[in-house]
Parts: structure tokens; C-alpha cells; sequence
């Protein structure tokens, strides 16, 4: 909502809006919601005769009775608005890794949720136009809001506007009204970025009377939040969401279907007070640190000062001005991939002293913008700001001292400022996400695409992995985040880096690449490299390769990399299995290579329409008539099938297992389906505690742990390396798969926590048996 967009008169009608029937959701969530009622018809809520418990005798209706109390906006405050995302909060942008958004759907449902992932997540298209992915329902054109959180940093960048049609791949365009920097007294207060507490040893004090509040996994929720994002609307197409903290419980549940919310000091712009007075729906998204699950609630809220109520809000005998009592229509806990993608607790999950973007640089900029609000002169003012020696740092000091002190009068006992310093220790994430751009796109076969993919954040080094390795891909389709693993076919050290990806039935992410969803321009995200199957050090005199299929991927680039080699001697020797010509990845350039280098690369195509199936026989008549020294190493890819038949081969032929090498890929897994309810992971290492966390629905056990800041060991987040191994020391686990496990880890209880999903209560220990290893 605008500064300018205050209002006079009573709270006015709305339209009806969904409910939904009690039950669990696909995917995973807790969720408890009412049955239509009267009050969901759209009409103001009548406390006085509908909440005879807790219906306040003095609520406020009028734009007069809230500045009486609240008081009018700085004119400084007012003036901090820009119309435009200039040069600052486009640094912003890029060091964020999540934001809160608020918006309705297509129904004209009230949504407030997390969106992000990864720093950048957010498309800068101009300077009035950013686009990213949203989970769930999409948002409906017309008026939204967002605010984008810096873990470690306590202001926050404000950004209001409307979404428009037009975004693609399941990302959400909006055109941009209003920018503004606010303060950190909700991030202070809630001590959002400080480590995550303990879970309490005792349980969550039951709900009084029916409602979605009611819910376990709700209650507990709410008694453990100390941070929401509260989105509201106005009659004249404003949308707001606000940070709102406390020290505890960032709420107070009055029963099953009533919340009660303190109005505390603040900046006292008081956009979501204002906004209630024309319309009373209200949705918010709350956070408990160490925990990537969101509660989602929604319902129909209105101000009151009414004595007896803001009196049990009271801290140290100074309650809050004003309270927002909310009818709560709906209430769900969710697992969030932005929050787990985002690890926000996480030791190394950042940015460190010096790195973080300048708040009190960038605020005192939008302060002295020129008075159109554009923002254009804050860059430059931003600038000057940074030549001063010691400014910025002694504003910073200078305003954390002006929020400690008031906040402690308020009651709030040893808060601090937050520290943007990355801390190090073992939790620290050993290989952060890179940032990569699509640079092209090639088509193989009619079901083969190549990405062609280069580094979009600066990076001067080329991509650097081994023959043979995988990287994993992260994308944002249709709200949702996938990781995918594909084996690079390029060749090491060059400055773009090349995997093929090959339409799976029923598979998003293939299925998004096939139908031309990534474009030139397009970001994803990189993790990598991966995995055992790669050339050894020193190169053997002849290499014997089999593949079928995407099978070929990996050898291509260990092909295209020795025969790059001008002084290279050693042979390659390929038996490549298709079903038709047409379908045969790589097949003209393999043709082109063998022609090119007619005395090292020799290829044996196997078209099963036409020569049959590839069965033993063929495969070691095919094996001993190549003129290979002793010393060959051998390498195979391909569906398990091919990989168990040419493995009996070799069995055969005496061939030892140390020149013998078959790739243990499995295509990226979607989350096992779990229990519908929060389950609590306990993590050991060697039997000593080293922390627990909730593992949310949906969500898998890596991303619990490394959400809540644990060190958990992993590398590709798909289940093919097998770098998460750890032993099940109690509880049940479902897997998506088991394929990076070894025979001997099976046998030893290990799971890896990358594709498994808790059934109960379960305790992991970091420590493998050594003949599991």
C-alpha cells in the first residue's frame, strides 16, 4: 500500500471467497480448515455477537481512531519510497535468497508464502520489472507484495506492485510501484537469524474449542513461530506485507479459530491497519528458525485497543497499542522448498561482514532521492556514501544502538542487532550453488536436447570437473524446485559446459527441456561435480566403452576430451547401442570423429530394430575382437540391464574389477511420499548428539538437516553419488530410490538422506561403518 493511499470510513464488504474441505493435501501437508459458515460469506465480522469470549468492546473503524493511537508516518518515512528498483536494491535482489509474497489467486483467495530458493532468484527485466517462480496456486493479476529477507542482515527491502499475465515456466511477473528499505525491529525482536532454539521437551498445551487451529502439527507450529510475513489488501488496488516479530510465539492462540496478533511500536506508517479498514482479509506465512516448513493461515481480521486483551500481550507491563484479532479460515503446515533450497540457519548460508548490502547506505539513498521518487540519483548518492571512510559503518552502529534501546523499553530482554558475518564450522556448505545461464540449446535426436550452460556470476575459471563426472541441475518449473543429474559432455576447463537431456515419460524436468520451456538467457542453478565414473589419473594404453542410449553422455566427454589431445596415444573403442539411426545421441559427430582420427577412435553402432537385441553374445564376441593390450580399462553406461549384462562379460573374461568401471547413475527422484505430518530427525555422530531438526512433509531428510544447520555430508541431491550415506541408527525411512548405496551399506542400515523421507521419529548417525564405506 501507498503512503498516500490512507482512506477514511468503515470497513466495507468484499467478495466471497473459497473455502476448502479439511483433509491432507498433494504433496504432503497438515492441514485442518472449517466448513462454510456465515462468516465466510464476505460481510465484515461481527465480534461483538460472534465472539462472545473474546470479541472486543473497542474496535477501531476509521482511519481517526488508528492515528490516534498509532500516530501519523515520519515525513522522512514517507520520503524513503521509490518508484523504481535502483542500483542498491538490485544488489539486494541479487544477494537475497527469499522473500515474502503476498497475493490472491485466480479464486480471489488472500495467499501469503515464501518464494526463492538460491541468491538471485528474482528476475531484474527494467528497473520497474521482476519476475520468480511461486509454489502453489499462481497468482492472479492485480495488486501484490513482497518483502526480501538477507539472512544474518535486519532491515528488509519492501517491494509493492501488481502482478501481470505473461510470465512463462511458471514464474510470476510483477510490474513495480514502490520500493522502500524497513527496519529490522520485527527481525531483531523474533531473533529470526540467531541459532535455532531447542524444540521445548514439553507439549503444546491443547486448543481450546474446535477449529483449524486445533490441528497438532498447527499448534505446535504457532507455539514455536516468532516471525510471520502478514499480507493485506486495500479497496483501491494496494497490496502490503509487513515483517512482524516477537521474542516467543509471534502469536496468541484464544482458541481453535482465533488469533491474536500485537500491534507494537514501529515506523508507524501503519499500512496494514489502514488496509483492514477496507478490507478485512489477512493471510500470512510463519517462519520458526532451523525449520523450513511454513504455516499458511488466512481468515478475516480487525483492530482493537481493547484494554483486557492488550493487557495479556503485555511485556514487563507495557502492552501493545493496538491488537489484530484474526478469524481463521484456513491454517496448514507445509514443507517449503524455498526456505530448505534457501538455508537460511545454515552456518555458511550468508553473506559475510562487508558483503551484505549497505542498508543504512541504501535507505539514507532513497532519503535523499530526488522528489519524483524514481530512485535515479540513490546509485550515485550510494556511491558517495561508500567514499566516506567509516560512514556506513559508524550509521550502522549508530541505528543498532537506537533499536536495541527501544526495543529493550519495550520489554524485549537481551535482544542484539543481527550479525551479517558468515560464521565457519563444519555446517558450512562445502560447494554452494553456482549460478549458470542457458546459452544455447541443441537438438540431438527428436527426444535429446543439449544445454549449452555458461557462469553467470562473474566466475573467470571454466567449468572444472573429471571425464565422466555428473553435475546436478536446479530449476525452478512451475513453482516447483527440481534437481535433476546429467553427466557433462563437454570437455573439462572450457568456458561453457554441455549435458544432454533426454525426454524421460512422465519426467518435469525433461518434459520442460523437450517442449522448449529453457530458453536462451534462462538461469538455473549448478552443484557439482559428482561421481566415481571418470577417466583414472594415468590414461591406459586402449579404453573399451559400451553405452545405450543417454548412456553415451558420460563417455562423450571422455571421448571429446582425449582425442582433443594432439600428443594423445592411447585407443578408444565404442560399442553404441540405439533403437534406430535417427534416435542415436552423438551419432554424427561419432561418425565425424572416427573419420577424423581413423588410428584412435574406432565406433561399433548397434541398432536393435535392425541387428536385434544387444544380448552376451554379441557384447563378447564384440570384446575379444578388439586388439586392446592387457592393461584396457573398461567403461559402461547404460540402462541396468546392459550394465548386469556386460558386467557377466567381463566376469567371463577374467577381466579384475579394478580396470572395470559402470556408472551408478539414477534420473533425479521427486521426494518419497512420507507421513502427512512433521517428523523429528535426531542426528548423532558417532553416538554423540549433534543436533535435531523437523523434518516438515515432503521434504527429505538432507534438506531438514541442512536447513536447521547440521552437517550433513552430500554432494549431488539426487541420490546418485551416495556422498549423504548415513547410518539409520532408529526409525523408519522411505527412499526414492537406493542406487548410491552399496551392497555393504544396505546391509549395514544406511539410507541416503538426499532421497529418503522420515515414517517416524528417526535418529541418523553421521558415522558409517568402515566396511560401509
Amino acid at each position: 500500500m501507498s503512503a498516500e493511499h490512507h482512506h477514511t470510513g468503515q470497513p466495507s464488504g468484499t467478495e466471497p471467497h473459497a473455502t476448502e474441505p479439511s483433509g491432507t493435501e498433494p504433496g504432503g501437508t497438515s492441514r485442518a480448515t472449517n466448513q462454510p459458515n456465515e462468516r465466510a460469506t464476505g460481510q465484515p465480522t461481527d465480534w461483538a455477537t460472534t465472539r462472545p469470549t473474546h470479541g472486543p468492546t473497542n474496535r477501531l473503524t476509521s482511519i481517526a481512531e488508528v492515528e490516534a493511537v498509532v500516530g501519523r508516518p515520519a515525513a522522512m518515512v514517507v520520503r524513503k519510497q521509490i518508484r523504481a528498483l535502483d542500483d542498491g536494491c538490485r544488489e539486494v535482489l541479487a544477494y537475497s535468497p527469499l522473500a515474502a509474497f503476498g497475493y490472491r489467486d485466480a479464486q480471489g483467495t488472500a495467499r501469503t508464502t515464501f518464494v526463492g530458493g538460491a541468491p538471485g532468484f528474482a528476475q531484474l527485466h527494467s528497473p520497474t520489472r521482476i519476475s520468480f517462480a511461486v509454489p502453489g496456486p499462481a497468482a492472479a493479476p492485480g495488486p501484490v507484495s513482497l518483502f526480501f529477507l538477507m539472512p544474518g542482515v535486519g532491515e528488509v527491502l519492501r517491494v509493492n506492485g501488481t502482478a501481470t499475465k505473461g510470465g512463462r515456466g511458471g514464474r510470476t511477473s510483477v510490474d513495480v510501484a514502490e520500493a522502500y528499505v524497513h527496519c529490522a525491529q520485527a527481525v531483531i525482536r523474533s531473533r529470526l537469524w540467531e541459532p535455532p532454539a531447542p524444540a521445548p521437551a514439553e507439549g503444546t498445551a491443547p486448543v481450546p474449542g474446535e477449529g483449524p487451529l486445533g490441528a497438532p502439527a498447527v499448534g505446535a507450529f504457532l507455539a514455536a513461530a516468532p516471525f510471520l510475513a502478514l499480507s493485506t489488501w486495500d479497496a483501491d488496488g494496494g497490496s502490503d506485507t509487513s515483517p512482524r516479530g516477537e521474542a516467543r510465539s509471534v502469536v496468541r492462540v484464544l482458541d481453535g479459530r482465533t488469533l491474536a496478533l500485537a500491534d507494537r511500536k514501529g515506523n508507524r506508517r501503519a499500512d496494514s491497519l489502514h488496509n483492514l479498514l477496507q478490507d478485512d482479509r489477512v493471510s500470512f506465512a510463519a517462519l520458526v528458525p532451523g525449520r523450513s516448513g511454513v504455516l499458511h493461515v488466512r481468515g478475516r481480521a480487525v483492530i482493537t485497543d481493547d484494554p483486557a486483551l492488550r493487557e495479556t500481550l503485555a511485556l514487563r507491563g507495557t502492552p501493545p497499542h493496538l491488537v489484530l484479532l484474526i478469524d481463521v479460515e484456513h491454517a496448514e503446515v507445509t514443507g517449503s522448498p524455498a526456505v530448505a533450497d534457501a538455508r537460511p540457519w545454515a552456518r555458511g548460508g550468508r553473506p559475510g561482514a562487508g558483503e551484505a548490502p549497505d542498508m543504512m547506505a541504501l535507505g539514507s539513498a532513497h532519503l535523499t532521492a530526488d522528489t519524483d521518487g524514481s530512485g535515479r540519483v540513490s546509485g550515485r548518492l550510494l556511491k558517495l556514501l561508500g567514499a566516506v571512510p567509516g560512514l556506513s559503518r559508524l550509521m550502522r552502529k549508530g541505528i543498532d544502538v537506537v533499536y536495541v534501546r527501544a526495543l529493550r523499553k519495550e520489554g524485549y530482554d537481551d535482544v542484539r542487532a543481527p550479525v551479517a558475518a558468515a560464521p565457519t564450522g563444519p555446517a558450512a556448505d562445502p560447494e554452494p550453488l553456482r549460478r549458470v545461464r542457458v546459452a544455447g540449446t541443441r537438438r540431438e535426436t527428436p527426444t535429446a536436447t543439449t544445454l549449452v550452460l555458461e557462469d553467470d556470476t562473474g566466475a573467470p575459471e571454466g567449468f572444472v570437473f573429471r571425464p565422466g563426472q555428473f553435475f546436478t541441475l536446479v530449476a525452478e518449473v512451475e513453482g516447483r524446485t527440481l534437481r535433476r543429474a546429467y553427466s557433462a559432455s563437454s570437455v573439462p576447463g572450457a568456458s561453457r559446459l554441455e549435458v544432454t537431456v533426454k525426454h524421460v515419460p512422465g519426467g518435469r524436468f525433461s518434459a520442460h527441456v523437450q517442449e522448449g520451456g529453457l530458453r536462451t538467457g534462462d538461469l538455473l542453478a549448478l552443484r557439482g561435480p559428482s561421481g566415481t565414473f571418470q577417466l583414472p589419473e594415468e590414461v591406459p594404453e586402449d579404453l573399451v566403452l559400451v553405452a545405450a542410449g543417454s548412456g553415451i553422455t558420460p563417455l562423450m566427454s571422455m571421448i571429446r576430451t582425449r582425442l582433443s589431445d594432439p600428443d594423445g596415444r592411447d585407443r578408444l573403442w565404442l560399442l553404441h547401442g540405439s533403437r534406430r539411426a535417427e534416435e542415436t545421441v552423438y551419432g554424427d559427430e561419432l561418425a565425424r570423429l572416427q573419420r577424423e582420427h581413423p588410428d584412435r577412435f574406432a565406433v561399433t553402432p548397434h541398432l536393435s530394430a535392425r541387428d536385434g537385441r544387444l544380448d552376451a553374445a554379441r557384447v563378447r564376441a564384440w570384446v575379444t575382437g578388439l586388439p586392446v593390450s592387457g592393461g584396457a580399462h573398461h567403461f559402461v553406461c547404460g540402462p541396468a540391464p546392459l550394465m548386469d549384462l556386460v558386467g557377466e562379460v567381463l566376469d567371463g573374461l577374467g577381466v579384475p574389477q579394478e580396470r572395470r568401471h559402470r556408472e551408478r547413475f539414477t534420473p533425479g527422484a521427486d521426494v518419497p511420499a512420507g507421513a502427512g505430518t512433521p517428523w523429528e530427525m535426531s542426528v548423532e555422530d558417532d553416538g554423540k548428539t549433534v543436533g535435531t531438526a523437523v523434518v516438515e512433509p515432503g521434504q527429505t531428510l538432507l534438506d531438514a538437516g541442512l536447513a536447521a544447520g547440521l552437517p550433513m555430508p552430500y554432494s549431488c541431491t539426487v541420490g546418485a553419488c551416495g556422498e549423504c550415506v548415513v547410518r539409520l541408527r532408529g526409525g523408519r525411512v522411505t527412499e526414492a530410490g537406493t542406487a548410491g548405496l552399496s551392497p555393504e551399506q544396505k546391509a549395514a542400515g544406511c539410507v541416503l538422506t538426499c532421497v529418503g523421507s522420515p515414517l517416524s521419529e528417526v535418529t541418523l548417525d553421521l558415522a558409517v561403518p568402515p566396511d560401509a564405506r
